[in-house]
């Protein structure tokens, strides 16, 4: 047995390795799968870069600001495949939502109705909306700021954004130290069981089909493991089709309401699982790194100021995401795999059927709430075209 040592926060996005160890898919492939639970996104890249482990759970954007130098260490992390789609959502404190005249459900009249909110405190001097965030360089950080700004809210401005560990936002929002956060589930739904916070909008209707947390694997360490990282993407592939199956969601519940685990009660974890924001493990191609994934990532980076946009820069964030290591490792599976590398973002109005036979798979829908398109191919123009508000 091969011991591969990884990291983990406690969300449901965490499902797919929790299943490769605890229903034996890694085992299966010879690898015995150490999950070590961490308190913070900082403290799983900082241990990362000391060799403290060989993979982990992380969040979609942190690779590629770790090789574009942006934190502390220089560690080259790769991604051989995403851990899933959505599963991710806006909170926002009871009072909060009470204040809001919401016209309809979605994330565009949500975000209107907040503009609104928002533009009448400050007209009566009270203090900012703060939301938290997990980490600078995380989707939830990203899509808030594009939700926010398509909106017409500055996020740099009009509001506050903190960093808080995923656990700690239903507690900061029921003390008042947020008014809402952006967080993967399910530390939504346990603000809303507990009765401090409702769901506003998701991910899913930010930017549908939008990766949140990938695989991170030391660069070095996939160099010298090769046949033990492809085995390790088997392994994950097939608990990702595991979680998937809902007949399988009240033993995917139980594993995860362990305290090794997420040490919350199942009843929440599986209410968590049913969405409103929807968790998707293995359809929608959601395990694949798409570089277009990557790519976006990237224009939010040069977007929000954390680095200037160079081609060497966009082509770092490209390479970061690894399909190739992904088609090699589940070549001759059965699995569907996309031919491409690269999609335009945004650009699949419904589901649609792509390939053919053993390749067919179902992509989409795509959508950014407001409308917009990424084309990969065209990140001068987008990067040039985004606004702050």
């Amino acid at each position: 047995m091969k011991l591969v040592t990884a990291a983990f926060m406690p969300l449901i996005d965490a499902s797919i390795l929790a299943a490769a160890r605890e229903v034996g898919f890694a085992e299966s492939e010879g690898i015995d799968l150490v999950l070590v639970q961490e308190t913070s996104w900082a403290n799983i890249r900082d241990r990362m870069a000391i060799g403290h482990f060989d993979i982990a759970h992380m969040l979609a954007p942190m690779p590629i600001a770790s090789n574009l130098g942006l934190t502390p260490f220089d560690t080259e992390i790769i991604v051989p495949m995403s851990l899933g789609l959505g599963g991710n959502a806006i909170t926002v404190s009871d009072q909060v939502f009470a204040a809001l005249t919401l016209a309809a459900t979605g994330a565009l009249d949500a975000g209107r109705a907040l503009k609104g909110l928002i533009e009448s405190r400050a007209e009566g001097g009270a203090e900012k909306f703060r939301f938290g965030v997990v980490h600078p360089h995380s989707a939830h950080n990203f899509e808030l700021r594009y939700w926010l700004a398509g909106s017409g809210i500055d996020p740099d401005h009009e509001v506050e954004i903190v960093i808080l560990p995923p656990p700690f936002m239903p507690d900061a929002l029921e003390q008042g130290t947020i008014d809402g956060f952006c967080v993967g589930e399910p530390w939504n739904t346990v603000a809303q069981t507990r009765g401090v916070g409702k769901i506003l909008t998701t991910k899913n209707d930010i930017w549908a089909s939008s990766p949140e947390k990938v695989l991170g694997v030391d660069a070095n360490w996939a160099r010298k493991n090769g046949s033990t990282l492809a085995g390790l993407v088997r392994a994950l592939s097939n608990a990702s089709q595991w979680c998937s199956d809902a007949a399988n969601r009240q033993t995917l519940s139980h594993i995860l309401s362990r305290p090794d685990y997420l040490g919350i009660d199942a009843k929440i974890l599986t209410a968590a699982l049913k969405g409103p924001a929807v968790y998707e493990p293995y359809e929608r191609a959601a395990t694949f790194p798409w570089q277009s994934h990557a790519a976006w990532f990237y224009t939010q980076m040069v977007r929000w100021g954390q680095v200037d946009h160079l081609p060497a820069h966009a082509d770092i964030a490209r390479r970061t995401y690894r399909p190739d290591l992904y088609r090699e490792a589940l070549k001759g599976t059965g699995a569907a795999i996309p031919a491409a590398s690269s999609k335009v973002e945004g650009a699949l109005a419904s589901s649609t059927v792509v390939g053919a036979g053993s390749s067919m798979l179902t992509l989409g829908p795509d959508g950014f709430f407001d409308g917009q398109v990424f084309d990969p191919d065209e990140v001068d123009a987008y990067v040039a075209g985004q606004k702050r508000q």
